[in-house]
């Protein structure tokens, strides 16, 4: 067996080195949180740490770690949670909870040995036991994760597990401080996947005393990581303090981190400009011009993209014509430059900038263009676009537009949300001749409806959660959680079940090229933009990190 001793050498699953978002540089120990308090002020020093508030997003949907899909609640859950591996202000993958682990040769199995003395933030002991309970938590078909299938669908007994036989998963614990995984197949990526937001351990007995409603209250919300929640007002802030039984405790330099919940990015801005919180997601869209030249204002690389969601299980959307027909009239170049104000890339494919392929130093996006001699998306020739497209449209029955029905598309009011659904409504009229309603609606409600398929086509987006092409393109399988276009090719399936479970990784990249093109010649989803992301920070706040995959760290801030 090959001993990979983590403390030594660090996994690398990005080319991209970050630095700390606010400045200066701090040490780099593998986690953080904050300090024991019962109240959060903005942003000021005690003698235990920083009290630090900040604003990431409105009320989370879930902050329950197997049930959550999107990024504002992933920002919790990581800082009051931590998995096995974890990834570091440099994107390297370093010990968590696991202090060290082993793969047998044939790349099989993985045998993760726990730090010693792991405690809940109740003082109870953390043993190999809460991992195997938690991983077949979330392969339970009652719990319906989202994620299941995507972090677990190459653990041995998956399948068996999903059907509703949980004991079938091949996790074990020889004993308290050791976890044993077995896989059916090689997946190359699989230490990426341990680092993964629903992967942490969740406290038998607080879920099962409490049921669906464990995750609601800061007495129950028991949790292993740097950080333990100690208030929850909906509609205003949920409240961390430094978890006093964290394995690494020492190192932290907050007090309390408080997260004050809003949504309306002009409510957000107002209360970093008078100090009520020291950093920013939602800055209002018009103040970009006047501030992107502040010291304060970031802007940083998002392995990420947004696109279209078709539903392709309704009328006209169970068209692929009609699909491809509007995605090529989208002029992503204007789109980007203009509309969003050079925030963010033209998408001209579906992987974004910044993934990685087989060789060191290459990206998944170069090697498509030059697999395919060009780019899926003419973002120079924007018109020769747009005649494919109503051709396109013409052949599926609606020559200029004539007898499409009117559709509505379903977005949130966030960032450029509502600037580009109405580019699209104009884009769409003028270019191919159909009607577009626009339907915006409150972020509570907008993720659980566009999961559950009620909307014809909606707005999305995917912040990649690991340096790995499959992640972003195993989401138009059929069985994902998170396929919230309901696209259904077995072809596609196939495909990326070859991808993942070949141990030959150039064998992986090169099936990944092959779906990525399958995906966008089917038009399941029309990309939109490669994403960055932007906020405002106080340039006093230092010690902070953002990481590409869509979360801040915060465990370790400092203010100057």
């Amino acid at each position: 067996m090959k001993k990979l001793l983590l403390v030594l050498a660090a996994i690398m699953t990005s080319c991209m080195l970050l630095t700390a978002c606010g400045g200066k540089k701090t040490e780099e120990p593998p986690t953080g949180a904050a300090a024991n308090s019962e109240t959060a002020a903005p942003a000021g020093e005690s003698a235990t740490g920083l009290d630090l508030a900040v604003q990431i997003g409105p009320d989370p949907e879930t902050i329950d770690p197997a049930l959550n899909s999107a990024s504002d609640s992933a920002n919790m859950i990581m800082h009051a949670f931590e998995t096995l591996l974890i990834v570091d202000q440099e994107n390297k993958i370093v010990s968590g909870q696991a202090e060290s682990y082993e793969v047998s040769d044939d790349g099989l199995t993985y045998t993760f040995h726990l730090r010693d003395g792991l405690k809940w933030s109740d003082a109870s002991p953390l043993t190999a036991d809460d991992f195997v309970y938690s991983w077949k938590r979330l392969a339970d078909p009652n719990v319906a994760a989202p994620y299941a299938g995507d972090m677990l669908g190459y653990v041995k007994g998956y399948e068996e597990a999903a059907a509703g036989n949980i004991d079938a998963l091949g996790v074990s614990a020889p004993d308290d401080k050791t976890f044993v995984v077995e896989l059916s197949a090689p997946c190359v990526y699989f230490p990426k996947l341990i680092t993964h937001a629903t992967m942490v351990p969740v406290q038998k007995a607080t879920v099962e005393a409490n049921g669906e409603q464990w995750s609601l209250k800061p007495e129950t919300y028991i949790s292993n990581g740097p950080l333990k929640m100690i208030e929850w007002v909906p509609g205003s802030h949920v409240t961390f303090a430094k978890n006093e039984n964290y394995w690494n405790a020492d190192k932290i330099t907050l007090n309390t981190l408080k997260f004050v919940l809003m949504e309306d990015s002009n409510a957000a801005y107002s209360a970093y400009q008078t100090g009520e919180v020291a950093m920013i997601r939602d800055v209002p869209t018009e103040e970009i011009p006047a501030l992107r030249d502040k010291e304060e204002f970031h802007v940083e690389p998002n392995m990420g993209i947004s696109y279209i969601d078709f539903q392709n299980q309704k009328e006209p959307f169970n068209n692929p014509d009609v699909r491809k027909a509007l995605s090529l009239a989208i002029d992503r170049e204007y789109l980007a430059n203009t509309v969003m104000q050079g925030i963010g890339a033209p998408a001209a494919n579906f992987v974004p900038a910044g993934v990685s392929d087989v060789e060191g130093g290459t990206y998944f996006e170069e090697v498509t263009r030059k697999n395919n001699g060009g780019d899926f998306f003419n973002i120079k020739d924007y018109e020769a676009d747009v005649a494919k497209a109503k051709e396109l449209l013409a052949k599926a029955g609606y020559p200029d537009g004539k007898g499409f029905p009117v559709f509505e598309y379903m977005t949130n009011d966030a960032g450029y949300n509502k600037p580009v659904a109405e580019y699209l409504q104009s884009c769409w009229k003028e270019a191919l001749g159909i009607t577009m309603d626009i339907k915006i609606v409150e972020w509570a409600t907008f993720t659980p409806t566009r999961r559950a398929g009620d909307y014809q086509i909606a707005r999305d987006a995917w912040s990649l959660d690991y340096d790995d092409p499959s992640n972003l393109l195993n989401l138009l399988k059929s069985t994902s959680g998170n396929n919230n276009a309901r696209y259904n090719n077995p072809e596609l399936d196939k495909l990326l079940d070859e991808a993942n479970s070949t141990n030959d990784v150039a064998e992986h990249y090169k099936k990944l090229h092959e779906a990525e093109n399958m995906i966008l010649e089917d038009a399941a989803i029309a990309p939109l933009n490669y994403r960055n992301e932007f906020w405002l920070q106080n340039p006093k706040l230092k010690g902070t990190w953002y990481s590409p995959y869509g979360y801040w760290f915060f465990q370790y801030a400092v203010m100057e």
